[in-house]
């Protein structure tokens, strides 16, 4: 009887163990059913489980996960404690099951992660016997102080890509923070987010998701941040976004939103941060709205106000002056048009204040005076004229204004600088007259000053006692004086430019004492005088030196040390002595300009040992030092034979014979030469100009590069408008034919003359040109690297990218900004960027679309623009 019932107890363990056993193995089969459930399902199903064998009905367990493999014999539920022992381990069973883990898993299947930022999203074998979720120890995930509930994702910067398709969301109930920006996700955005109503923080800026702003949004009632900066969305704005009660930041900038600004934008209840710039938003805007809707003016907690570059126009709504609340407003590169509204002083908390490059027209509100809080004022590339009001100079907080190229008058305030920390001050490109203020530095941290262009007159001595200037242009005006900079104490300047002005008293002697110096000119300073300090090519930094024009009279000081020196122009002065052998120091020399002078004696051969001697001796042409009669070797005459004999000590008598048998011989040939000149008459005369990188070839010269025919009376037609020509010293150029009538000869060689002194390395450079009074022909560089346009299918890295947009951005500056006349490029587009050697861009054939309106007569021919320096109106509205 013992024996018996020990057997039925043992036939009952082993039932038991082969019950769990089926259980372990089915409820694993259901981990993947399980894997999308929310915590909160997982709760339910695991009381559910515990009443059921509590009660003894295991059956209706079975048939809750239909589990076919629980059949067993029926008494072993009789079995005491079994019950509970059941339910304890039908809940550790379904608590190992991790729903976020394998949701996460999931979405990581769906990104292309060539950089293996989720390599540790890995879940271990051997189950989940705690209950506490496992991504919970994963890069980016963030889980509540129990791990047990996902409550952050933070994606950003992970260098992940693909479409998401959604549907993980569902798991994520909990989710406050969802961070996905900056990086490469596209398609369209998933609808399943907006089901995450707890989300309090949504950031996908910086991809390149597309389509329409999906609808629904309206689901996240709890939404604070919404961060969709620099997408590819399209269509409308969600105008659903004014439905979310307690939203305060919006950021939809830099996308493809298009039509108006919804009026329905101004029922914002807690909107503090609009950020609505660089879209397109145009296309039929009712006219009582105006293309910037009034409604926004009742948006009262707007702090952060952005619309910049989104195609807008109409005048400035003045309710936008209710936003009392409001800290910055950015409206620059529209179309705005109109006043200025003078109710804008009454934004009294306006830090930034920013209206540039618009059509804005009138001066600038004298009320203005009451935004005590205004540290930034921009209002450059616009219409604005009158006087900057006294108002101006006694804000406290002012500390950057921009008023730049418009058509402003009078002197600049005399306080200015005086009552608050004026760090950077641009109120170049307009009429002003005047002195500097006295107290411009007042504040001590004045670091870019740019006054050029205007009709400023004085001297600089409010500048004589400042050291945090780094940058420095007051170009083209009328100062006048000693230049007073005390360079010992400015250890951070790092460019000047003080061309174009009545300065005396030569280059100050310490110069070699700004140690971050790279850019310095003087030149067209007619009485400037003094002497090239003798340790200024040791400056460690400097590129660029220029002092031409200034009545120098020293000898040119040695090239010790010159390590970053690019540019040396100092034609048109009156240096005697050598050339310094020592500038072969000068590695990196690309241009060196030394015309005009009274330099003697041999051009140093060293210059061959230079690493760019190709570019230097195309950039150091003939031109480079004609003007000193002097001064010999190549490219100039010879030093050789007679003129080694006449350089002679001793040789008097016999310079004097070869003096007059020279003379002779030139009156002889003069002779000869004018009679063959009357004889033909002057119908065929051709000229031959080269700029700053051409050798002095004769206009036959040139024209034998185009074709051998033995009579070079008349110019060559070319079999195209545009060919290459090598000419005698090998050099490849591209030439450009044009035909003009004679009555344009001058003005439009004028201006083919100012084309061809814009010098910078992101230009074509012009070399010459060949004409007579019909035809001319354009000599330029010749870069065989192809265009822009041929290259834009290739694929190439962000960085190389970034430097091509730069490269082809300070063409622009320096055509626009350094050119002065400026020179407007007129015919934009890919195939008119050139790359050379190193695959940097060029700009071509700038000013070219208008040389050819001035042959044309399609513009006016007044008056020399070299000499009056001054914008024709066609270029002006160019520009």
């Amino acid at each position: 009887m013992n024996k018996k019932k020990g057997l039925d107890k043992s036939t009952k363990v082993k039932n038991v163990i082969f019950l769990l056993g089926q259980i372990f193995v089915t409820v694993s089969n259901l981990r993947e059913q399980l894997s999308f459930s929310s915590r909160a399902d997982v709760k339910h199903i695991c009381l559910s489980s515990f009443l059921f064998c509590a009660l003894g009905e295991v059956d209706q367990v079975a048939a809750f996960f239909s589990l076919p493999s629980l059949r067993v014999p029926m008494g072993i539920f009789q079995w005491p404690h079994f019950n509970v022992l059941f339910s304890y381990m039908l809940i550790a069973v379904v608590l190992a099951a991790d729903p976020y883990s394998d949701a996460l898993l999931s979405l990581k299947s769906e990104t292309i992660d060539d950089f293996n930022s989720l390599d540790d999203w890995l879940v271990p074998p051997g189950g989940n016997a705690s209950g506490k979720v496992h991504a919970c120890s994963w890069s980016g995930v963030k889980c509540d102080k129990n791990s047990t509930i996902v409550i952050g994702l933070n994606l950003c910067m992970k260098n992940l890509a693909g479409k998401l398709s959604g549907k993980q969301f569902s798991v994520f109930a909990e989710l406050v923070d969802l961070n996905i920006s900056q990086n490469s996700f596209s398609g369209e955005l998933p609808v399943e987010i907006f089901n995450l109503t707890n989300l309090r923080s949504l950031d996908i800026r910086r991809n390149n998701f597309s389509g329409h702003f999906p609808g629904g949004i309206t689901g996240l009632q709890n939404l604070v941040v919404l961060d969709a900066f620099s997408n590819s969305f399209s269509g409308p704005l969600p105008v659903e976004l004014s439905e979310l009660e307690v939203l305060k930041v919006v950021n939809l900038a830099g996308s493809y939103f298009n039509g108006p600004i919804p009026s329905a934008y101004g029922s914002f209840k807690s909107l503090e941060f609009l950020h609505l710039a660089g879209n397109f938003l145009n296309g039929n805007i009712p006219p009582e709205l105006g293309n910037i809707p009034w409604q926004l003016g009742n948006i009262s907690e707007l702090q952060y106000h952005d619309i910049a570059g989104a195609n807008l126009s109409g005048s400035i709504p003045w309710q936008l002056s209710n936003l009392t609340k409001l800290q910055s407003l950015f409206l620059f590169r529209n179309q705005l048009t109109g006043l200025i509204p003078l109710e804008f002083s009454r934004i009294v908390l306006l830090n930034n204040l920013d209206l540039s490059d618009n059509l804005i027209s009138g001066p600038i509100p004298e009320s203005f005076a009451e935004l005590k809080n205004l540290r930034l004022l921009s209002l450059m590339y616009n219409e604005m004229n009158g006087t900057v009001p006294e108002g101006i100079a006694e804000l406290p907080s002012l500390d950057t204004l921009f008023i730049w190229n418009n058509f402003f008058t009078g002197s600049l305030p005399r306080n200015l600088g005086r009552n608050s920390k004026l760090r950077w001050l641009d109120v170049s490109t307009n009429s002003f007259i005047g002195s500097i203020p006295p107290d411009i530095c007042a504040g001590g941290e004045l670091f870019k000053l740019i006054l050029f262009s205007n009709k400023f007159t004085g001297n600089l001595s409010p500048l004589s006692n400042f050291s945090s200037l780094v940058r420095l242009r007051l170009e083209d005006n009328s100062f006048s004086g000693e230049i007073p900079l005390t360079f010992s104490h400015l250890p951070d300047i790092t460019y000047i430019d003080l061309s174009r002005n009545r300065f005396t008293g030569g280059i100050p002697s310490d110069i070699s004492q700004a140690s971050k110096l790279q850019y310095f000119n003087v030149s067209n300073n007619l009485e400037l005088g003094g002497m090239i300090p003798e340790q200024t090519w040791s400056l460690p930094l400097l590129q660029n030196f220029s002092a031409s024009s200034c009545n120098i009279s020293s000898n040119l000081p040695p090239f010790r040390s010159c390590k970053s020196l690019l540019v040396v122009e100092l034609q048109m002065n009156n240096m005697p002595g050598a050339v310094p052998k020592s500038i072969s120091n000068c590695q990196a020399l690309e241009m060196i300009n030394l015309a005009s002078n009274q330099l003697i004696g041999h051009i140093p051969e060293e210059l061959a040992s230079l690493p760019v001697l190709e570019k230097v001796l195309q950039s150091m042409g003939r031109s480079a030092y004609v003007g000193n009669p002097e001064l010999c070797g190549a490219p100039l005459k010879s030093c050789s034979g007679s003129m080694a004999i006449l350089g002679s000590k001793g040789t008097g008598k016999l310079r004097l014979v070869l003096l007059l048998c020279t003379g002779v011989v030139i009156l002889i040939a003069a002779s000869v030469f004018w009679l063959i000149y009357l004889h033909k008459g002057s119908k065929c005369q051709r000229k031959m100009d080269s700029f700053i990188g051409l050798p002095q070839f004769t206009a036959n010269d040139v024209l034998r590069s185009f074709n051998s025919t033995d009579s070079m009376e008349e110019l060559p037609p070319l079999s195209a408008a545009v060919c290459k020509a090598v000419l005698p010293t090998g050099i490849t150029v591209l030439v450009k034919k044009m035909e003009w009538e004679p009555k344009r000869m001058k003005v439009a060689s004028e201006f083919i003359t100012q084309m061809g002194n814009a010098r910078h390395r992101n230009l074509i450079r012009l070399l010459g040109f060949c004409y007579n009074k019909h035809l001319a022909y354009l000599l330029y560089d010749y870069l065989p690297n192809g265009n822009l346009a041929e290259k834009v299918r290739m694929r190439r890295d962000w960085a190389t990218k970034y430097r091509i947009i730069i490269g082809i951005a300070k063409g622009f500056c320096f055509l626009h900004h350094d050119c002065n006349p400026a020179i407007s490029h007129g015919d934009l587009k890919s195939s008119n960027v050139d790359f050379d050697d190193n695959f940097k861009p060029r700009l071509a054939d700038f000013g070219f679309k208008y040389l050819i309106h001035l042959i044309k007569g399609k513009v006016p021919a007044t008056t020399s623009r070299s000499e009056t320096g001054q914008f024709n109106a066609a270029i002006k509205e160019e520009l």
